[in-house]
């Protein structure tokens, strides 16, 4: 009778086993998809900073042509036999003009679509963190359950119970973030 005890525990001890092996497998899987994921948007985030660093220098550049040509032209308006190349100058200054407003335009969707990549990249951090921490506990659990299994004492067994739901919280924590 005693026997058939420990043999259905040992039923339970290995069917909770598997089921928390399963979920430190699927925690290991998703929370390095996430830290991937992450890792793609902070690439992405810096390639687009690195756009607007350029789209800057090419404003500035454009900025400091068209404070040159400003000076130019007033000088030009000093003299009286050069007055018909004011026209011109003016001409060249609102073209410089266009291109500056279009690189400050360009540099705010830059600037939106970097700030989108990086919000993505925090949120896949959550997401691993939480598979991480997940995957910390079910191989804590694990590894008591086997523990318990050697030594047949049931106390470490329900201490790896205890320690895989732990796991299994932070393991759905990790795909709906309930808690940070």
């Amino acid at each position: 009778m005693a026997e058939e005890k420990k043999e259905k525990w040992n039923n339970y001890l290995a069917i909770t086993t598997v089921i928390i092996a399963v979920c430190a497998t699927l925690s290991t899987f998703k929370g390095g998809g996430f830290s991937n994921k992450s890792l793609m948007s902070q690439t992405k985030a810096s390639d687009q900073w690195s756009f607007f660093q350029s789209k800057s220098i090419k404003g500035y550049i454009f900025g400091m042509e068209k404070n040159n040509l400003e000076l130019q032209r007033d000088v030009v308006k000093a003299d009286p036999k050069l007055k018909a190349l004011v026209s011109t100058y003016d001409l060249k200054i609102a073209d410089y003009q266009k291109k500056i407003d279009k690189y400050e335009q360009e540099k705010e969707q830059i600037s939106a679509e970097a700030k989108k990549f990086e919000l993505e990249r925090d949120d896949c951090k959550l997401h691993s963190t939480a598979f991480g921490i997940a995957v910390i506990f079910l191989q804590i659990s694990i590894l008591l359950s086997s523990i318990a299994a050697l030594t047949k004492i049931k106390y470490v067994w329900y201490t790896s119970l205890l320690l895989g739901a732990f796991g299994i919280v932070y393991f759905l924590n990790g795909f709906f973030l309930f808690f940070g």
